[in-house]
């Protein structure tokens, strides 16, 4: 039997992936989580064989939740499972440890796929994912600006080209103000752009904001 975390901080998200997963005999919900404090209390009380991640998480992000997990249990696979596009986040999602990334507009069939692929030690991306991870091979030696930069300046960034306030940054990345206007500062100095709207024409080129 597979045991499974849920993490994700919509009630109904969970439900409909546990309704999904009653279908099967080898994969068992065994334990659902809203928070990333709820989630790491979780993993440290007992043992699971897959976390199904959302990326959106209350406090911390994805990413950085993803990056607490690894460092106490590296080897607990985590499938990243989320409303952003595979161009947003999966690339940096998979070099910081995840074990596979999907939309939650994908199939049921392929999250229960996604899910024993995982949990026997595999990978799972899509296919055009892998396309994707092909093409910046090839092109590693002309990687785009926002490559440039580090996780968390890609976040701000992301949410810049969003339209999000530096306010509502600071608060959704649980941030002072000062230090969400310190990551602007870098990012557009990395980029070598001057506005926020740079920063959101950069995005939606670039197919970064959903």
């Amino acid at each position: 039997m597979i045991n499974i975390l849920i993490a994700d901080d919509h009630a109904v998200v969970r439900q409909g992936i546990k309704n999904i997963l009653q279908t099967t005999s080898d994969l068992k919900v065994a334990g659902e989580a809203g928070n990333g404090q709820e989630v790491m209390k979780q993993v440290r009380s007992q043992s699971w064989n897959v976390v199904v991640l959302d990326m959106a998480m209350p406090g911390k992000t994805g990413l950085d939740l993803l990056k607490e997990i690894k460092g106490e249990q590296p080897d607990l696979p985590v499938l990243v499972l989320s409303m952003h596009s595979e161009d947003q986040y999966a690339v940096r999602l998979l070099r910081a440890g995840a074990s596979g990334y999907m939309t939650k507009e994908s199939a049921p069939d392929d999250l229960i796929n996604a899910i024993r692929k995982v949990a026997g030690g595999g990978k799972y991306i899509s296919s055009c994912l892998a396309e994707q991870l092909v093409q910046d091979l090839r092109l590693d030696s002309e990687k785009p600006f926002h490559e440039l930069l580090s996780d968390r300046e890609y976040q701000v960034m992301c949410l810049i080209a969003e339209g999000k306030s530096i306010k509502q940054i600071a608060e959704q990345m649980v941030l002072s103000i000062k230090t969400v206007s310190t990551y602007r500062s870098r990012i557009l100095e990395k980029m070598k752009m001057k506005t926020n709207a740079d920063l959101i024409q950069y995005g939606i080129r670039n197919k970064l904001v959903d």
